[in-house]
């Protein structure tokens, strides 16, 4: 069983040191087979990793595979995010990526789109990986950030993206879908950027991941700028509730996690769940920086590291995240 490895010992409280160092949007999904598999957003955003481990600590030191890496055209620049699932039997990364940068590189910035690449073989870091194409939501504007879950039998899409007719810089959508890289049906907004916590920097509601448990659906999301002011909100829903109906969600007015300067854990945010060995516990995986003093633009700054922490459990069955800095 995980038990909360890189860790130090200080003031009675176990302290967290990063799992992966230079990893931010980490994801880690436990398969059937045993293994874990572990994806995220490299320093120079110029391709998808994967590496596969059979406890958590052994994927700090697990072989690194490239599966995929950016072309000129639409996905030419600034991979982000990348998640792996099990859809179908088949794999599939679902990613964001930006247009090819001309000399105007500013231009071409923030344009981002969704995309999927999808492998047939057991093991997706031995097989081939075929670009599947974009994952059109019906609307053509900046989204990044996508998960899917499934749920009574029925596959679903959440993401992040920007409505040019709701101030902020992306919302939380969700919708069914037909096939595992398309979806079916219009897209349903959850989340808008609304209180302060959230709009710091930048309007942000983003990198959503779903957990179930104790006859609930949550979902948990970061706002905010990607400093220390970056934060994580909570969603949630009861199971045999309408998932695309917004009446079924309630929203947490303060954030679930958020910086931790006294131990020097800032801006935790991008989170994914995943379950421990014994396949009970479950982790809270996500990237946050040890330090405030960033130069230069905070998106080219490498340093956030990849966490993990088990997650527990109030009386009442919600999720109590605790501070990102202590196990």
């Amino acid at each position: 069983m995980w038990q909360a490895g890189f860790l130090e010992r200080e003031n009675e409280e176990d302290i967290l040191q990063p799992l992966i160092e230079q990893r931010a949007d980490p994801h880690i999904y436990r398969h059937t087979d045993g293994y874990y598999y572990f994806t995220a957003s490299v320093p120079r955003y110029d391709r998808i990793e994967l590496r596969r481990a059979k406890t958590i600590e052994g994927l700090a030191s697990a072989q690194t595979r490239t599966v995929w890496r950016k072309s000129p055209g639409p996905c030419g620049d600034l991979v982000w995010a990348p998640e792996i699932h099990c859809n179908g039997g088949d794999w599939y990364v679902y990613f964001a990526a930006a247009p090819s940068r001309d000399a105007d590189t500013r231009n071409k910035l923030f344009q981002h789109r969704m995309y999927a690449i999808r492998n047939t073989n057991a093991n997706p870091l031995v097989g081939e990986w075929e670009f599947v194409g974009q994952v059109d939501t019906g609307i053509d504007t900046f989204c990044l950030d996508a998960t899917t879950f499934t749920h009574k039998g029925r596959l679903y899409y959440l993401w992040a993206q920007k409505h040019d007719d709701i101030e902020g810089n992306s919302n939380l959508y969700i919708a069914p879908m037909k096939t595992p890289w398309q979806i079916d049906g219009a897209p349903v907004m959850l989340s808008k950027p609304e209180f302060d916590w959230e709009c710091q920097g930048f309007r942000v509601n983003g990198g959503p991941s779903v957990l179930k448990k104790n006859g609930r659906i949550f979902i948990s999301y970061s706002a905010s700028a990607t400093d220390h002011r970056y934060a994580l909100g909570l969603l949630w829903a009861d199971e045999d509730a309408d998932l695309l109906d917004p009446a079924s969600w309630t929203k947490s007015r303060e954030p679930v996690l958020q910086t931790c300067a006294e131990h020097r854990i800032y801006g935790p945010g991008h989170n994914s769940f995943t379950v421990a060995e014994d396949g009970a516990t479950v982790l809270l995986v996500y990237h946050a920086r040890t330090y405030t003093e960033i130069e230069g633009d905070p998106l080219w700054n490498p340093d956030r590291h990849t966490f993990v922490k088990p997650l527990r459990w109030r009386d009442d069955g919600m999720p109590d995240f605790g501070r990102p800095s202590v196990a």
